[in-house]
C-alpha cells in the first residue's frame, strides 16, 4: 500500500503538484502540507479556534481545489494555518475537513512565494493500483 505523500512538479510559469495517499480522505493532509510549503517555511503561532473547511459539488478534484482555495484564503488574507486536518467526509459529492485554525509567526516564517490561486489546470483525483491519486496546479 502506498503511503501519503507529495511531490511537485514544473508546469510553465505555475508549479504542479501530485498528492498520492491510499485512501482518498489521505490525500487531503498532504495536500495541505504541499500547499503551505510552496509558500515557503510557515511557522505556527498561537491556536485560535476549531474550524470546519467543508465544500459540495459533483466531482472530488473540484472539492479538493474548493478546500485547497479556502485555506489558501486563510493564509493569505487572515494569516492563518489549518493544522492537524482530519477528514470526516471525502465522498463524491461532498469533503469535510476539521482542523485547528493557527496563527501564522511572521518573525519565524519564511515567505519564499506567492501563490495566487489553485487553478482548475490539469485538476483530478482518481483511484489508482496502490491508493488514490491527485493533481493540482497552483499559479505563482
Amino acid at each position: 500500500m502506498r503511503l501519503a505523500g507529495y511531490e511537485t512538479f514544473e508546469h510553465t510559469a505555475d508549479l504542479g503538484v501530485r498528492v498520492y495517499a491510499p485512501t482518498r480522505a489521505g490525500l487531503i493532509a498532504p495536500a495541505t502540507a504541499a500547499l503551505y510549503t510552496i509558500v515557503g517555511r510557515l511557522r505556527p503561532g498561537r491556536a485560535i479556534a476549531e474550524r470546519t473547511v467543508a465544500a459540495t459539488g459533483d466531482d472530488p478534484a473540484l472539492l479538493l481545489r474548493d478546500y485547497l482555495a479556502e485555506i489558501l484564503h486563510g493564509l493569505q488574507v487572515e494569516h492563518w494555518l489549518l493544522a492537524d486536518p482530519l477528514v470526516e467526509e471525502f465522498s463524491d459529492k461532498r469533503l469535510v475537513v476539521q482542523g485547528r485554525v493557527v496563527a501564522i509567526d511572521p518573525a519565524g516564517s519564511v515567505f519564499e512565494r506567492e501563490v495566487k490561486a489553485v487553478t482548475y489546470h490539469e485538476l483530478a483525483v482518481r483511484a489508482c493500483a496502490d491508493g488514490y491519486e491527485a493533481t493540482f496546479i497552483v499559479d505563482i
